[in-house]
C-alpha cells in the first residue's frame, strides 16, 4: 500500500515539474474552467498541448472534470493538492520548528545578557 501511494506521489511530482502544468493549476485556483477557457489563457501553446497537459493533470489526480450539460469543467482536486502539501511540509515541519525554537532561545538568551 505504501509503495502504491509513493508511486502515485512520484507521478504527481513529475506532473508538477512542468511550469505549464503549474500555470494551468494556478488558473484553476479562482474556480472551474472549461478546456476552451484554459486554451485561451495560454495563447503561446497549441490547443493540443494544453489538452495534453490537462489530460496528464487529470490522470495523476490533480484536477478532475465535472460535466455541466455539454460543457466539461476542469476543477482542482483539493484532496490531491493536500496530499502534496502534507508530503512536502510534514517532512520538514519538525526541522523548521526546532530551528525556530533555537533562534528564539538565542535571541532570548542574548536579550538576557544585555540586562
Amino acid at each position: 500500500m505504501a509503495d502504491m501511494v509513493k508511486a502515485d506521489t512520484d507521478l504527481i511530482w513529475r506532473a508538477l515539474a512542468s511550469p505549464q502544468r503549474r500555470a494551468i493549476l494556478a488558473s484553476l485556483r479562482d474556480g472551474p474552467r472549461t478546456t476552451t477557457d484554459l486554451v485561451e489563457r495560454f495563447p503561446s501553446q497549441t490547443r493540443f498541448a494544453v489538452m495534453k497537459h490537462i489530460t496528464l493533470l487529470r490522470k495523476v489526480g490533480l484536477i478532475r472534470t465535472k460535466e455541466e450539460g455539454r460543457r466539461k469543467l476542469n476543477i482542482i482536486n483539493a484532496l490531491t493538492i493536500r496530499l502534496v502539501y502534507e508530503e512536502l511540509v510534514d517532512g520538514y515541519q519538525d526541522l523548521w520548528a526546532r530551528q525556530l525554537l533555537d533562534v528564539k532561545r538565542r535571541v532570548e538568551s542574548k536579550g538576557n545578557q544585555d540586562e
